[in-house]
């Protein structure tokens, strides 16, 4: 029962062979993360199979308006996740309990923002982008819906990030395999059989990630031995609020300019049609899983930094940079040659259109060499991130994802343009992605390599 439990507690990754610390902490998070994607790809799928193609675009015609107002969370998370780990390593227990109260304050905060702000810009950002009518209203209600449901969303992943700070990458894992299923199981209650639609696929999701959400708290809620959760805790503090804002605001930039980029993006995929906004859905979906592990070692090894910076012990931090990072490249690689396989009979999980597979197909292996590229970014950000330097990870995204990625994109378009393709062919928003994503692997390791991520080493009072 000790054994058992012991798997459920915070773990310090300060002590024992980096490479295997980092797989322990990271293998609970890649089935987590592929867990989450299961909530956005069971929404496809379903109303794919259930609905119609249509319906399956106007899904992902709303994923760039979701992420762009989810951008104030992701600043709160990503500074809660780097105080919270060094403050941890640091065994500092009094700066460890404000940390986390003052991120329950801010993470309710930031929900009712969204709430208000989600539903007022949803169509308007919509027409913004040239949707299409025949999706639009689709993609308003089920956006509305998400929005309105929020706090669920925003909760699960403050929270998952304090526990995953502390360590505990399984209770977050449990939770939310425990709110997938439920996902899964409302989705086809809701559309399949009382034929809600996409609004039926939206509320599915933001009641199960309610869900998680309150199963994290009470997890937290019962970790009193690591840190103490009050009301004075929860009081907001000044200078842990700044603290809090100056790591994690250069990260939610971050997330806001890939977002904008994506809608940049977005509107030359909706000027190609129906079939490429589908397409483009479906290759999403397929990525994200394909991206999980990449996001799993980044995230750990953000932990992993922090946890060791904390203990001043930057030795282990050299060390498991190199193993943590090696590790990556070889799973991407993995999974590169299995896009290049097996990614036809994916990409048919969500449809049967004939027309529809063989485009995604075409498209999915122009992407699939960047998986490699990307494990690069990710563990050397990851690492810089938790040292406490958001800021170079920031620039590096401004640079490849809009200096970059938009020209690329629109560039390749508009000269090949023809008869045939009076918009230019859609080859030209995957293109651009590959491009991107090299170039941000080439970038980061210049800048990590030159070092100033160090001197960002400890948060000082």
């Amino acid at each position: 029962m000790a054994k058992f439990k012991e798997l459920f507690a915070p773990k310090d990754l300060t002590e024992g062979p980096p490479w295997k610390r980092i797989i322990e902490f990271a293998i609970p998070m890649l089935i987590g993360n592929i867990a989450q994607q299961l909530y956005n790809t069971a929404d496809s799928i379903i109303v794919g199979l259930y609905v119609g193609d249509n319906a399956l675009a106007s899904v992902g015609s709303a994923s760039p308006i979701l992420n762009l107002l989810l951008v104030l969370f992701v600043g709160v998370a990503v500074g809660a996740g780097i105080m919270v780990s060094q403050y941890f390593g640091a065994k500092d227990r009094e700066k460890l309990s404000h940390t986390i109260g003052i991120c329950i304050s801010l993470t309710a905060i930031v929900s009712a923002i969204i709430m208000i702000i989600g539903p007022i810009a949803t169509r308007p950002f919509l027409k913004l982008l040239n949707t299409p009518e025949s999706i639009i209203d689709w993609s308003a209600q089920y956006l509305i819906i998400y929005f309105i449901g929020i706090a669920g969303f925003s909760y699960y992943n403050i929270l998952s990030g304090i526990l995953r700070g502390l360590g505990d990458s399984l209770s977050a894992l449990i939770f939310l395999l425990i709110s997938t299923a439920l996902n899964v199981v409302l989705d086809i209650l809701f559309v399949a059989k009382f034929n809600m639609g996409v609004p039926g696929v939206a509320l599915a999701t933001v009641l199960a990630q309610a869900i998680s959400a309150i199963l994290c708290m009470l997890k937290l809620l019962k970790m009193k031995e690591n840190f103490d959760l009050n009301l004075k805790m929860l009081k907001l503090d000044k200078d842990y609020t700044y603290r809090l804002i100056k790591l994690g605001l250069p990260s939610g930039i971050t997330q806001g300019i890939f977002s904008v980029a994506m809608i940049i993006v977005q509107s030359l995929t909706n000027s190609f049609g129906e079939l490429v906004i589908a397409s483009n859905v479906i290759i999403m979906r397929v990525d994200g899983f394909a991206m999980m592990p990449n996001f799993s070692f980044g995230s750990a090894m953000t932990t992993y930094a922090g946890q060791n910076i904390g203990a001043r012990k930057m030795d282990r931090v050299e060390k498991g940079t190199k193993q943590g990072t090696m590790i990556a490249v070889g799973v991407s690689t993995v999974i590169t040659i299995l896009i290049l396989i097996f990614g036809k009979y994916l990409i048919s999980i969500f449809t049967d259109t004939k027309e529809l597979i063989d485009f995604s197909t075409r498209m999915m292996r122009i992407l699939a060499v960047g998986y490699v590229a990307m494990a690069v970014t990710q563990s050397l950000s990851g690492v810089m991130r938790g040292a406490g330097d958001t800021v170079i990870p920031m620039w590096i995204s401004l640079i490849t994802t809009v200096f970059l990625r938009v020209p690329v994109a629109y560039g390749i378009a508009y000269f090949t343009r023809s008869e045939a393709y009076p918009t230019g062919r859609p080859e030209s928003v995957f293109i651009s992605l590959l491009v991107a994503w090299t170039m941000g692997a080439v970038i980061t390791t210049l800048f990590f390599r030159k070092g100033k991520w160090r001197e960002k080493a400890l948060i000082r009072d």
